[in-house]
């Protein structure tokens, strides 16, 4: 996509060619000097729409510049520091958000600076603030329909299901057929267990062609198939449509791929899901995540560790659930968060955010960690600060708030460092049965790792490779919690895991799927339901065609068989 703006932002811009309102018109035949030399106002509005043209046509560092150069004359000119934040999306996020900061604090009632402002937090995926701001964006223009569905979104996040759903309800009254709210409101049922529901709402979808395939692809998880639905056919003659797109190819064979593997054609099931991974790009690095494997590595060392002992913070607070995606961490949570004293937060970016902000990323002419290194245990206690100040935003009552980012695996060190009390639970699983749940899962964005099946592997890899070390420096810090384990053992493994937290034991646990509130997984059908033993061993089930997965693998998967 071409323009970065987002759509509502293309209906304000249509006004800014008009003529300040009040601008004095001349008499008729009165003559009047000509202005030779645009006012400053006038200069700015021209350098800005050049800046427009130049980001439609991926310009971007010229755009910038053009920018920058309105800033230097008005240096808190409310379009200029807009368009610099649209510019920032993607690249630097934050940046992105103070820019949208700025410009909000000049022109405070401009729904569309409110509405970017939030839709930059949820990107980030801070959701309190996002809220603000996009509830305010909605009050300036109640009419906004993207606004209302951006704040369904965030609400849906933030756990809050049922405002979700008002504001999704609220989105289909100002355009019945939107499919962002369509969409929306069914997943918020979903993520609240209102599966019936949320069935009719997809299934009117179909019916009435709105996200057809996405809405296939949402349905067919609301629950397991033990007979062939009529949905499987409808399926298969939408694949058969030449003129589907790319993004439309890959939910239906998903939803197909899902269909066939509840029923037990595993060999078919899977046919689908290898061919929806080519309508995905596969451009993900994997010698560059070694390196960066390697940069953790090198840089949390006994050494490092040993001289930021005691900094941080000493909460008891965080419970951080941490290990490859589809490895249960989800049901850890849920879980942990059956204990009254515990409070589920999900899946929380602040972490990662601040991993960023100290130099924890690999950068071209940068030495990975120096500034994690150089940090003073004062600018680490303020890190830390930060971090339970925004885990406070979630629950200001729990003893324990868990944070489960699968991805946080990558980040024990700096955890270690920041909070020398916090539980840390790591969840993993047969390493085969692991990765096919992956591939046979739509992830979002930033699994890409996850599209091929050699790829995937060799990232396993390079995850075990990190843990052990993490297990090696930072001795019984770590609660290993084997999802094999807890199927065999539910109530021992669940104990354990309550008495790592610190918590006398409270029969509710046994009954985490009986818990109120949303669930926002993948596995959110799952895990509603017992705990059950048919995914242990599951990758058997698939024979030669994910013989790519196990060769790479390697010894990994020979542990396992």
């Amino acid at each position: 996509m071409n323009n970065r703006l987002p759509p509502a932002w293309s209906k304000h811009l249509k006004g800014l060619s008009t003529p300040p309102a009040k601008q004095p018109q001349p008499k008729p035949l009165q003559a009047r000097p000509l202005q030779s030399t645009p006012s400053r106002a006038q200069a700015d509005d021209l350098l800005l729409r050049q800046a427009l043209e130049l980001q439609k046509a991926e310009r971007l560092p010229a755009a910038e510049e053009l920018c920058h150069r309105v800033l230097a004359r008005t240096p808190e000119h409310p379009l200029a520091l807009y368009i610099l934040g649209t510019l920032g999306l993607g690249f630097d996020d934050e940046l992105a958000i103070k820019y949208f900061e700025r410009a909000a604090a000049q022109e405070p009632n401009n729904p569309y600076y409110q509405f970017s402002l939030g839709e930059a937090w949820l990107k980030v995926g801070d959701y309190p603030p996002a809220i603000k701001h996009l509830q305010r964006a909605c009050e300036l223009k109640p009419g906004l329909v993207e606004a209302y569905c951006s704040l369904g979104q965030a609400y849906a996040k933030f756990d809050k299901g049922e405002m979700a759903l008002l504001a999704y309800d609220k989105a289909l009254e100002i355009e019945r057929d939107h499919p962002l709210s369509r969409l929306g409101a069914a997943r918020a049922l979903i993520d609240l267990g209102r599966m019936d529901e949320a069935a009719i709402y997809l299934k009117e979808n179909i019916s009435r062609r709105v996200s057809v395939a996405d809405s296939y692809n949402i349905l067919v998880g609301t629950r397991k198939f033990s007979s062939e639905p009529p949905e499987l056919a409808s399926i298969l003659d939408e694949l058969g449509n030449s003129a589907i797109l790319a993004h439309e190819a890959h939910d239906l064979n998903f939803a197909a791929g899902k269909v066939l593997n509840d029923l037990g054609h595993y060999d078919k099931a899977m046919d689908h899901f290898i061919r929806a991974r080519t309508f995905k790009v596969r451009d993900f690095d994997i010698e560059s995540y070694r390196k960066r494997i390697d940069a953790l590595i090198d840089l949390f060392d006994p050494k490092l560790l040993a001289a930021k002992q005691g900094c941080g913070d000493p909460s008891e607070a965080p419970v951080f659930v941490l290990g490859m995606p589809r490895s249960g961490t989800t049901l850890t949570e849920q879980i942990c968060a059956s204990h009254p004293e515990v409070h589920g937060a999900g899946e929380l970016t602040k972490l990662d955010r601040i991993a960023a902000s100290i130099g924890l990323r690999l950068e071209p002419g940068r030495t990975f960690g120096d500034s994690a290194k150089s940090m003073t245990p004062e600018q680490l206690r303020a890190q830390a600060e930060d971090y339970l100040s925004n885990l406070a935003l979630y629950s200001s009552t729990a003893s324990r708030i868990v944070d489960k980012m699968p991805h946080n695996f990558q980040l024990v060190g700096l955890i270690a460092i920041l909070f020398p009390n916090a539980r840390i639970i790591h969840c993993r699983r047969d390493a085969i049965d692991n990765c096919v749940s992956c591939f046979i899962s739509s992830l979002q964005q930033g699994h890409s790792y996850s599209y091929d099946l050699t790829t995937l592997g060799l990232y396993y890899r390079q995850y075990d490779r990190l843990m052990c070390h993490w297990k090696a420096v930072l001795p019984g810090r770590i609660f290993e919690n084997r999802y094999e384990d807890l199927v065999a053992d539910q109530e021992g493994q669940s104990r354990r895991l309550i008495d790592h937290l610190g918590l006398s034991w409270d029969d509710a646990c046994l009954r985490f799927f009986d818990k109120g509130g949303s669930v926002r997984t993948l596995s959110r059908w799952q895990v509603r339901q017992p705990i059950y033993a048919s995914s242990v061993k599951r990758w058997k089930n698939y024979g030669d065609k994910i013989q790519p997965l196990v060769d790479a693998l390697g010894d990994l998967a020979e542990a396992e068989q």
